[in-house]
């Protein structure tokens, strides 16, 4: 039996909604209360035993980090002076009250930040302490997505480890609500032309980028990637792994793109999906004539034993 809950869109898009929302504020404090780090490392969250954290953060003379506790749905605030706070999660508790709660466990503690309390880079433009709208919160559904990260996460990882150049953590980023880690060959890419700082910072060398997202107004279902970018010419005329793996257009680059679907039902989940990242690294790699072989660590498998996988 796969370890993979079902996640379809359809059944928890409005919970997925309201929780994107609130990681974008718990992110936003985060961005807020860390130093920079290239490539905007200092950003996501991270998944761990309980659900996402922002690991430690720094405000005065106060550490303090925020968790969201998907076992005993709660929002949990701790200081290195050893207090802890909490709201529970709970369905009809709107992005405006999470804001205000947020805000005011901030405040007890005399943490002070600043953020820009507005959605980024999705279609919800509603600022943050005016959002009735997006109140909806399944406990169940919740649990399923997390269950879905802790196990994308640990795959991940154990794929970030075959590589032995410059590579990211595994971590989530708000913006999109993806998990995601990132190979670098090394060398500077070509500066993009009228980019925004985000963009700017993100891609100033050459990437190669993997990930699991749960799908959005755009993409009806979930899916792992990979992206490779600046996207060398003949990226998508590469083969992937499993046969249900394909190439989509996005207008102006390319995704590799596995079904979530297809590797739950795959008779061994965990290789399936190491297949794919691998196939999917391969053709970026190759194709942007990245140093192969100076950049594999001692740990990674030989490409030929994904050859015969199937699906």
């Amino acid at each position: 039996m796969s370890e993979l809950p079902p996640l379809p869109i359809e059944e928890w898009e409005p919970t997925k909604d309201t929780l994107h929302l609130w990681i974008q504020i718990v992110g936003k404090i985060r961005l807020a209360a860390t130093a920079p780090q290239n490539h905007w490392w200092n950003v996501p969250l991270y998944v761990d035993a309980r659900g996402l954290t922002t690991r430690r953060m720094h405000s005065h003379a106060d550490d303090f980090d925020i968790s969201f506790d998907f076992l005993a749905h709660e929002l949990v605030l701790r200081t290195s002076g050893g207090s802890v706070d909490s709201f529970p999660l709970q369905d009809g508790l709107s992005v405006s009250v999470f804001y205000e709660r947020m805000t005011a466990l901030l405040a007890a503690r005399g943490i002070g930040v600043e953020i820009k309390a507005e959605p980024y880079g999705i279609a919800i433009t509603t600022p943050f302490a005016e959002d009735t709208e997006h109140a909806s919160y399944d406990r169940e559904q919740v649990e399923r997505f997390w269950q879905a990260l802790r196990w994308s996460d640990w795959v991940l990882r154990e794929f970030a480890g075959w590589f032995s150049g410059k590579t990211s953590p595994v971590h989530l980023f708000w913006h999109g609500l993806d998990l995601a880690v990132t190979r670098f060959s090394g060398r500077r890419a070509p500066e993009l032309p009228n980019a925004d700082l985000v963009s700017r910072e993100a891609y100033s060398h050459e990437v190669i980028s993997f990930g699991f997202w749960a799908g959005d107004q755009k993409y009806r279902e979930p899916n792992f990637y990979s992206y490779t970018a600046p996207e060398p010419a003949s990226l998508a005329e590469q083969p992937l792994l499993p046969s249900s793996a394909h190439w989509h257009s996005t207008g102006s680059s390319h995704l590799a793109l596995l079904p979530y679907d297809d590797v739950r039902a795959a008779e061994d989940p965990r290789r399936t999906l190491l297949g794919f990242l691998e196939s999917a690294y391969e053709a970026g790699a190759t194709t942007a004539g990245w140093d192969v072989e100076n950049l594999r660590s001692s740990w990674s498998p030989e490409p030929s034993v994904f050859d015969e996988r199937g699906s």
